[in-house]
């Protein structure tokens, strides 16, 4: 009695993981948990003063489009950061309650547009983030899964399928700084990505939750690319999260920006599910795209964390530093067995590289080999669990030479 396109889902990475380690006890009293890209530290404390503050608006149904001060705080955010002058809230932006529900729901809103019946094709990077698959399945189109591999830099070679494959595409998902490889699409590569959505007439969707956590140069946004070339946001649809920038995962806090032509209705379709944001959340999230200094304050902190990953993994085969995001994306060998002997020896939980990504037609999942290390948690932790995994890391490599 349920919709038969979720068999063509696999489990959720966590709920695989829950039963990969199932009946294994954690070799730690305190169990540390990386597995989850849940950020711990803390929000600014001008939040609860908010929502506080702001506590009558829980009993109002809040607007599906948000507050025009929400709008006009998040716009001013993203035309700053990305040199985006030209963007206006008003037309070009809505609130999202998180980023996945807004990616979620592109699928639906843009699989089987009349007229365009051949354009079932949904392209995404592989390893990729779970929602874009979720996406493309539930809105009845086809995944296209694109190696994003170290051979291609961790970013997938989308012109590379051909006009045959693209003409056919109705979507396609970007994530940069890529979860989980931490890789950035640079400006080269974003023009040519926008400029491909255009000829071939597919929406670009850009997953940019992580743009604001990196090591020294702000990454590259599709905004930037619009402004470059022109024609204002034709083709593209750009998220952005509170979660990660911010700290404040649990306010479920985002925004897509579009042009007016994919807003409006994605607006509409919104109002039936009503994935709105409550008032009091408008409100703080509001004044947190208007503050910078929280922003440098948590940047600098996962900036002390790989600082800490540098010495501690330095040297280990396996190992390199992200350009930008908070995941550590190590080469271990087998991810899945790698998880289970880090959890046995160290009560360290990881997540296997394997969930996050699917086979290919070359019997080869591009994320078998690895883990991925979520660097949330504090400095004195994250030193316990890149000690262990470093240990586990070159006991494997021993063991390897000796056989």
């Amino acid at each position: 009695m349920h919709n038969a396109r979720l068999d063509q889902l696999t489990d959720y990475p966590f709920q695989r993981l829950s039963e990969l380690i199932a009946g294994i006890a954690p070799g730690a009293a305190e169990p540390i948990v990386m597995s989850i890209g849940e950020p711990q530290h803390k929000p600014p404390a001008f939040v609860a003063e908010i929502l506080a503050k702001e506590s009558a608006g829980w009993g109002k149904y809040p607007p599906i489009a948000g507050t025009p001060d929400f709008r006009a705080a998040a716009g001013a955010w993203a035309a700053k950061r990305f040199g985006a002058s030209w963007l206006e809230p008003e037309k070009h932006l809505l609130p999202l309650s998180g980023t996945r529900e807004g990616l979620f729901q592109l699928g639906l809103l843009t699989l089987g547009a009349e007229g365009r019946a051949h354009k079932n094709l949904v392209l995404l990077p592989n390893p990729f983030y779970q929602a874009y698959a979720a996406a493309a399945v539930m809105g009845g189109g086809e995944p296209v899964f694109v190696p994003a591999t170290a051979e291609s830099g961790f970013l997938p070679d989308f012109a590379g399928l051909g006009p045959d494959v693209l003409s056919r595409a109705a979507l396609a998902f970007i994530c940069s700084p890529a979860n989980p490889q931490g890789s950035v699409a640079g400006a080269d590569y974003l023009d040519r990505l926008v400029g491909l959505a255009r000829e071939h007439d597919f929406v670009l969707a850009a997953d940019e939750c992580y743009s604001e956590i990196y090591n020294d140069t702000p990454p590259p946004g599709v905004l930037e690319t619009c402004t470059r070339l022109g024609g204002g946001l034709r083709n593209v649809a750009v998220f952005h999260s509170l979660s990660k920038r911010s700290s404040s995962p649990g306010l479920r806090s985002g925004i897509v920006i579009a042009d007016e032509a994919l807003i409006k209705p994605f607006l509409r379709l919104r109002s039936y599910s009503c994935a709105s944001m409550p008032m009091p959340i408008l409100a703080a999230s509001a004044a947190l795209w208007r503050d910078e200094a929280h922003v440098v304050e948590n940047r600098e902190l996962y900036r002390a964390k790989f600082a800490l990953a540098d010495r501690i993994l330095g040297g280990v085969p396996g190992y390199r530093r992200p350009a930008a995001g908070f995941f550590l994306w190590l080469d271990v060998g087998h991810g899945e067995a790698f998880t289970r002997e880090l959890w046995r020896r160290a009560g360290v939980k990881l997540l296997p590289g394997g969930y996050l990504s699917r086979t290919g037609s070359d019997g080869i999942n591009p994320g078998e080999r690895y883990v991925r290390v979520a660097m949330v948690q504090d400095l004195a932790t994250t030193e316990r669990a890149l000690t262990a995994i470093r240990d586990l890391m070159l006991a494997n490599r021993s063991e390897a030479a000796a056989q």
